[in-house]
């Protein structure tokens, strides 16, 4: 299995947008702490996250290759096919299933990423350790917030069986794991 360093390399090789590169870190902070709350194993669940958007700085312009592209990127470096299929899944133009709960925990947190980040933005300090749960839920129920974070694939967090205050709790406490990384 590919390494997260091995990973890292990857994304720096083929996305040269450092703030893109950041929202794949936030990805896999999120799917890192979702892996641990359902028992999963994190490494995987993270790879999944980091990986997502691997192929987005040649299909940005064509969401209809994007993650498939991905995902064929994804099996010549040998990476699993359960988080492959879940980087494929996680855009829903192409209208596949999401099967397992990496594919539905993927798709939900791709937009969770930006809330959280827009949030903690909008603070003077600019410090995502300052962003709460009560915070969060406020800002999703404001349509001009953070309008690019599908609040509709958001809660799509309840088909993990998870309220949207206990997603955005878990979210939280995976993106400041990594706070350093995101340079928030």
């Amino acid at each position: 299995m590919l390494t997260r360093e091995q990973a890292f390399l990857e994304i720096q090789s083929r996305i040269p947008n450092v703030n893109l590169q950041k929202h794949m870190i936030a990805a896999e902070a999120i799917m890192r702490e979702l892996a641990r709350h359902f028992g999963e194993d994190p490494d995987r669940w993270g790879l999944s996250g980091l990986l997502h958007d691997i192929d987005y700085n040649e299909t940005a312009k064509d969401p209809q290759r994007h993650s498939l592209l991905g995902y064929e990127i994804l099996k010549q470096l040998g990476v699993d096919e359960d988080i492959a299929y879940a980087v494929k899944v996680h855009n829903e133009v192409h209208g596949l299933p999401r099967l397992s709960l990496m594919d539905k925990a993927l798709y939900a947190a791709d937009p969770t990423t930006g809330l959280i980040v827009a949030a903690a933005l909008i603070l003077p300090q600019k410090k995502l350790h300052l962003v709460t749960t009560d915070f969060l839920m406020k800002r999703f129920h404001e349509k001009g917030f953070a309008r690019g974070a599908d609040r509709t694939v958001i809660a799509s967090c309840s088909e993990l069986g998870l309220s949207l205050e206990e997603f955005f709790t878990l979210s939280l406490q995976g993106m400041m794991k990594f706070q350093s990384e995101l340079g928030l």
